[in-house]
């Protein structure tokens, strides 16, 4: 046992536990010489801290093996994450009590085995999160999880969980137990889940599956019964009458939302001369900002004093519309005491999460610190909707320059430049953010914006885990990807697609969907390559693009990799960036004359 000193007592309980796991060179910069944590930052890899205390473990996709020591981490009070996904660890499910203040769990795709016992999880008060898929848990679902008070996402699809669903007493946003051995009827309180999330057990029953024969019911047979199959008038009442009062429901619901909502977002005391001079938002989403006035934005950057302002700042700036999606509505604000204008989002689908986590995660965000992301400045929490500010890019969009009327064409060695930064900042994405499944997940050309030099900066990164699990599909670009379209999942190598979906629209100058006839542009470009028909495919107005043939095929060959429905075939991004990171311009100069052979 290496000693650190009294104040490092937590860098010793992270060595000790180091020691006890096989194959952990992954974790070799676990260093007895500096501190765990530095304030807020994470001296050692896979460290989540706060204020200079541990509170997370982020130990996903480091070739970790053996069991799971818990007695070690439970001196750590002040854990909240523990994270062991994507590993090669095993054994029985240990002893998770004794961890009783985490908030988060996630031990998915390991190979952990054998029955998990049904009091494993009580007291744990705190548990938001738990996450154990494709692992060889057997027995039953333990019944410990269905009262945990918090509890919001449960993942245990890909087990051989077997018997029937117990009945869960909290409203799971999101839950999974397909591909188990699951029995009887679903219980009322997960069927507003999709069928997926039940997938893969044939003998599962009741809405949203097959309706339940009588004999997988556990309903009482009544007293006196007929096998006739004429219905008994009597018993249509009950069901008239739950019709009755939902429909009443129904009615009043659009009714009186709307008027409340109308009521929330409008001034108490709206003074026309407010408006006069200013060229701000239009009057409707001035009376939707109304409701923050009260509030205030909170900083990222405590080393950045040199331009602060508040909420009020921003609402009496001049603002002008830049783009009204189903995402987030975006404006251009210009403060009278700063020349440089900012950029705020409205976000009103990043619901998924309460205040401390949110900004837990913000801060997460906040740290992140590389030349190809556009960096959070400061952001504005209410139930309602979230505003994220961030510093505004005058050269606009890589969408813009590639298919807006009245900017000129991109050159290829710009276009190259382009895509070597993208890949730079994805793989940052993915190193400083391991735990989560998309750490970008939202990639595309409107998502990359160009300084003056056209370096790429990403924005829109690291969303996805705020976002309703419900509603995420219908926002975030990854959800168009194959896998989901085919299996209804995502992984780590979700973003490699979208950046194979990138590359093509940057060679093809091509909208990502056709939406004449629906055809994808990886469908596209891979049946013309099929056809031989590849010099067809690359954007007529990239300047510079005779020359160099070669560079811009090797491109295409990488962007058809990233696009692969199949993900064993489908490279990891590391391998993808570095061969975008040896394309060469030079290359093509010197192999001029073999042109032809491509």
């Amino acid at each position: 046992m290496v000693s650190l000193g009294e104040r490092d007592r937590d860098g010793e309980i992270l060595l000790e536990f180091r020691e006890s796991l096989a194959n952990h060179s992954s974790l070799s910069n676990w260093d007895a010489s500096t501190s765990p944590c530095n304030g807020d930052k994470a001296n050692w890899v896979g460290l989540i801290c706060v204020e200079g205390e541990i509170w997370g473990l982020q130990l996903e996709n480091m070739g970790l093996q053996g069991n799971v020591n818990v007695e070690i981490l439970e001196a750590l009070p002040m854990l909240r994450t523990l994270s062991l996904m994507n590993n090669n660890l095993q054994g029985a499910m240990f002893n998770v009590g004794k961890l009783g203040a985490l908030k988060a769990l996630y031990l998915s795709d390991n190979r952990f085995t054998g029955e998990i016992p049904d009091d494993a999880f009580q007291g744990m008060g705190s548990l938001k999160k738990v996450l154990l898929a494709n692992n060889g848990f057997t027995g039953k679902i333990p019944s410990s999880l269905t009262v945990l008070p918090k509890l919001s996402m449960l993942r245990l699809e890909g087990n051989q969980f077997v018997g029937p669903i117990p009945d869960f007493k909290q409203s799971l946003k999101v839950a999974s137990f397909a591909n188990n051995r699951l029995e009887g009827p679903i219980p009322a309180s997960l069927s507003h889940l999709g069928a997926t999330m039940f997938s893969g057990n044939k003998n599962l029953c009741g809405k949203p599956l097959q309706a339940c024969s009588s004999s997988a019911s556990p309903m009482r047979m009544p007293k006196s019964h007929t096998f006739s199959s004429a219905p008994n008038p009597q018993d249509k009442t009950p069901t008239a009458l739950i019709l009755a009062l939902i429909l009443i429901c129904v009615v009043l619901l659009v009714i009186i939302i709307p008027a409340l909502v109308l009521v929330f977002l409008s001034p108490r005391n709206q003074n026309p001369q407010t408006s006069q001079g200013t060229n701000a938002v239009e009057s409707k989403e001035r009376k939707a900002v109304k409701s923050l006035e009260n509030g205030k934005l909170s900083f990222l950057k405590d080393d950045d004093t040199s331009r602060r302002f508040d909420l009020q700042d921003l609402l009496r700036a001049s603002a002008e519309v830049l783009g009204s999606g189903s995402f987030a509505a975006s404006y251009k604000v210009v403060m009278v005491m700063y020349d440089d204008p900012v950029v705020v989002k409205r976000h009103k689908q990043l619901n998924n999460e309460g205040k401390e986590d949110f900004d837990v995660h913000m801060r997460r965000l906040g740290r992140l610190n590389h030349q190809n992301l556009l960096p959070l400045v400061a952001y504005h929490y209410m139930k309602g909707e979230k505003l994220l500010v961030s510093n505004y890019i005058e050269n606009g969009s890589l969408a813009t320059h590639l298919h807006g009327n009245n900017k000129p064409s991109l050159e290829w060695e710009t276009r190259l430049k382009i895509i070597k930064g993208v890949a730079r900042g994805l793989s940052y994405l993915h190193k400083e953010l391991p735990t989560l499944t998309l750490p970008h997940g939202n990639l595309k050309s409107s998502n990359v914006l160009l300084d003056d030099n056209f370096n790429p900066l990403l924005c829109d990164y690291g969303l996805t885990p705020m976002i309703n699990p419900e509603q995420v599909h219908l926002f975030i670009t990854a959800y168009k990807s194959p896998e989901y379209a085919l299996k209804g999942g995502i992984s780590r190598k979700t973003d490699v697609w979208c950046l194979g979906i990138l590359i093509l629209e940057l060679l093809t100058g091509k909208f990502p969907e056709n939406y004449v006839n629906k055809t994808s542009l990886a469908t596209w470009v891979t049946e013309m390559v099929k056809e031989k028909k590849s010099n067809q495919v690359f954007d007529k107005d990239m300047l510079g693009a005779k020359a160099k043939k070669i560079g811009m095929m090797n491109l295409l060959k990488i962007g058809l990799s990233c696009c692969q429905e199949d993900l064993n075939v489908r490279p990891e991004l590391n391998q993808v960036v570095q061969e975008i990171q040896q394309l060469n311009d030079a290359d093509d100069d010197q192999v001029n004359s073999n042109i032809l052979q491509c």
